[in-house]
């Protein structure tokens, strides 16, 4: 029988010859068959186990050094690390923020020892795993992302850049870590874990669930869930204790009047339309009606200014005027949703600020800054909520946001690591009263209701 060979080719595997394995599709274009690349080490297992003849030039794999650290882990962590390796080397850690997710990850690329990318949300968080390697194990990290491009034995990617470049990057790992995992269910980025060949897998998060189910993609992805567990079991030992508190507001009459008044709109048209919001697809389904019907443009666009006024009440800037001066010594951390509030927050409190476009530069000074003492707030959109490590910051304020528990508990997760000096972590929430903006905290809140 001839012998099949297998080539990589655009993030999938080749298999040429009369042979066919599983998950594969015929492809008349090249006269061969064709799978995607995550199921390499299946076909592998396939060929060997029916004793099938091939030749395997799938992957070209950079050289990996022997690395070695010496690393005091904590009981969970060992626990973590157990379980994963029990689940054939694959899955996903839940942790809080804080408890060492990064430690786990440093462990067990020691413990694989074969190549490894890391691939991560944002080019700050590079920065973080470029620098914990390099100070782990004293090797240099190759880098795809902010300009550069370079594959070594281990490599930090951003989500972008591993799926521009999933083609010539699919086949050169055997070990995948997915930080911040749960950005890895959006339908782009689910292709980097369908192109790349990597056997081995896990995802790291302290916030699995995502609003639009699509986390149940993650399963096939990377694999289940093997280790969890939640603030409250790590607080007071590992974490700081926390308190969460919220303040309700009052909106001026001209504020309550033009709420109402827009917000009627927009309740009386998904009462005659027999919209039901109870889950984001219901939502979107309303956003599509709004594009086609001029009444449900004017309920869109009502309910958003609604929202608007409820968001960016004056009140609020009175109410954290009050929190500011009553916390004269606490490291401060203010999140809103949308950038037009942080700039106002900024220039009447004058407290320098972090978004979406502030330079690398610029947001490097502000966190070292703020590290130093210099500055003892910083306000921000949502660039702050995960990933950035501010193990000072000991009072957070959400000004406003939306009801994603997912952003809640990371915004939480930004107070919890231990410092010298920090007695208890404080989130407060200032919610506009009687608007939908309460229902919105309830459902941020829930799951660490539950948790």
């Amino acid at each position: 029988m001839q012998e099949a060979l297998l080539t990589f080719q655009m993030g999938s595997i080749v298999i040429k010859g009369d042979v066919r394995v599983p998950y594969s599709e015929w492809d008349e274009r090249i006269n061969a068959y064709r799978a995607k690349a995550i199921y390499y080490s299946e076909i592998l297992r396939y060929l060997r186990e029916s004793n099938l003849p091939f030749i395997d030039r799938v992957q070209s794999l950079p050289p990996m050094p022997h690395i070695t650290a010496k690393m005091n882990l904590r009981g969970y962590q060992h626990e973590a690390i157990r379980n994963w390796i029990n689940a054939g080397k694959r899955g996903m850690l839940v942790l809080p923020t804080g408890s060492g997710k990064t430690v786990i990850a440093l462990k067990l690329i020691e413990i694989v020892n074969e190549p490894t990318i890391v691939i991560v949300p944002t080019l700050d968080l590079l920065e973080q795993w470029r620098h914990r390697i390099q100070e782990t194990f004293g090797e240099d990290v190759g880098i795809y992302g902010g300009g550069e491009s370079s594959v070594k034995g281990i490599t930090v990617a951003t989500y972008d850049s591993a799926y521009l470049r999933f083609n010539e990057l699919g086949n050169r790992f055997n070990f995948i870590v997915f930080d911040e995992v749960h950005h890895l269910a959006a339908e782009s980025f689910r292709i980097i874990a369908e192109t790349f060949t990597a056997r081995y897998r896990i995802g790291l998060t302290a916030t699995l669930e995502r609003e639009d189910m699509l986390h149940l993609e993650l399963l096939r992805l990377v694999g289940g869930v093997v280790y969890s567990v939640k603030p409250k079991e790590l607080a007071g030992r590992y974490l700081s204790d926390y308190e969460l508190q919220r303040i309700t507001v009052e909106l001026t009459e001209e504020e309550r009047n033009e709420y109402e008044r827009n917000y009627s709109i927009f309740k009386d048209y998904i009462i005659k339309s027999g919209l039901r919001f109870r889950n984001p697809s219901d939502y979107s389904r309303f956003i599509m009606m709004s594009a086609r019907d001029e009444a449900g443009r004017r309920a869109l666009k009502a309910r958003n200014k609604a929202v608007s006024i409820a968001y960016n009440s004056e009140a609020k800037l009175d109410a954290l005027e009050e929190i500011l001066l009553s916390n004269p010594n606490e490291k401060i951390l203010i999140f809103t949703q949308h950038n037009e509030l942080v700039y106002r927050i900024s220039k009447r409190f004058l407290i320098p600020f972090i978004t979406h476009t502030t330079a690398k530069e610029e947001r490097y000074n502000v966190l070292k800054s703020f590290r130093e003492g210099r500055y003892r707030a910083i306000v921000t959109s949502k660039v702050l909520d995960e990933g950035i490590d501010v193990p000072d910051a000991s009072l957070g304020i959400i000004v406003s946001g939306t009801g994603s528990s997912r952003e809640f508990i990371q915004r939480l997760g930004r107070l919890l690591r231990k410092s010298q000096g920090k007695q208890k972590a404080k989130l407060i929430e200032i919610v506009s009263r009687e608007t939908s903006e309460t229902g919105t905290s309830w459902r941020r809140k829930r799951k660490v209701a539950e948790a």
